[in-house]
């Protein structure tokens, strides 16, 4: 599969740009767990072209986590081509558009899914930045903005028309936020499209590799995007392709291999930012993993842990777990003596 130059190998996984969440140490990591390609998070072109400072640290990477896009955000065309401007000088291999994101901050104010309103200007916004710079330009979007106006089929087509290299659908409308169950019917529709020719990416409620698979058989799309399904979870892209390359699960490691990635994560959160913003910054990640989920009364530990404040302090309790839940984690981990066949 091709993007624009790109090549990737056959059914390729990408991690979603996700606010908050897609910063450059978890991207290191999930392209070390094997994503094809990655995302910054979505980047405001108003605060872009502004200079503010956070902004535009957030269009840093490094070259380890190539192939990666710069996505960015707004409703204003020209800011918009001024921002894909100043993305292009950061040289990402792709420059991605964001008319999916729901959250009424930005959808609200006319930018994300709330172009699903205004599909001229979303269209005139895509045209411009497209012929403004050299990089190829892609799209994530949504079915539309409710169930009275899924406009995604003839979306795609003219979203091709404008140039971009691929687009990428989230199986739901902007009204549905992230609730209920992501539509892949649409999405799937647009793939078999004869008009259409660019690769079309899949996302919405990919969770794990049964399901992965499932899209990528029931709807043929050239590639699927992980969204909430890696946050606390980076291993999850290695999980997949072992799946989709082998039909089988990837056999579990043992609990303490998992915990370290997290604390692996942590530390060099905390690097990076500074020990208490460092914390604050993992606790969504502490909170969402599965690593954690079905162990029996794990809720006082729980938020003990998002509540610690100190990297001594979150240690100590991450380091407790496996003795404190020892009969859980033996009864569903290897251990740490067993080795991988």
């Amino acid at each position: 599969m091709k993007i624009a130059n790109l090549e990737f190998p056959e059914r390729p996984v990408f991690l979603a740009p996700m606010e908050d969440v897609t910063d450059i140490g978890f991207r290191l990591l999930c392209r070390q767990f094997g994503a094809d390609m990655v995302y910054t998070e979505f980047i405001s072109s108003d605060a872009l072209i502004r200079e503010i400072k956070k902004t535009k640290r957030k269009i840093l990477f490094s070259e380890e986590e190539r192939p990666i896009g710069i996505q960015i955000y707004g409703s204003d065309p020209d800011t918009m081509v001024e921002a894909a401007k100043i993305c292009e000088e950061a040289n990402p291999d792709i420059i991605d558009i964001n008319f999916g994101c729901p959250v009424r901050k930005i959808a609200g104010k006319g930018a994300g899914s709330g172009m699903m309103r205004t599909p001229d200007i979303m269209l005139d916004i895509t045209e411009k930045v497209v012929k403004a710079v050299n990089k190829p330009v892609s799209v994530k979007t949504r079915l539309g903005w409710d169930d009275d106006s899924k406009i995604i089929v003839r979306l795609a087509e003219q979203l091709q028309d404008c140039g971009i290299a691929a687009l990428t659908i989230h199986g739901r409308t902007r009204s549905q936020m992230y609730k209920g169950e992501a539509d892949w019917s649409l999405i799937r529709d647009v793939k078999n499209n004869p008009r259409i020719q660019i690769p079309i990416i899949g996302n919405g409620d990919v969770t794990s590799p049964e399901i992965t698979k499932q899209r990528f058989d029931e709807t043929g799309v050239d590639a699927i995007m992980v969204g909430r399904g890696s946050i606390g979870a980076p291993w999850i892209f290695e999980e997949i392709k072992y799946f989709l390359e082998n039909g089988e699960h990837l056999p579990k490691r043992s609990f303490r291999w998992y915990l370290n990635i997290l604390k692996q994560h942590v530390q060099e959160s905390v690097s990076r930012l500074d020990e208490m913003r460092g914390i604050l910054h993992m606790r969504r990640h502490l909170a969402a993993t599965p690593l954690f989920k079905g162990i029996p009364e794990f809720k006082s530990t729980r938020i003990a842990m998002l509540r610690a404040n100190t990297l001594e302090e979150l240690y100590s309790i991450m380091d407790d777990i496996p003795n404190k839940f020892e009969d859980y984690i033996e009864s569903n981990f290897i251990t740490s003596e067993e080795v991988l066949v």
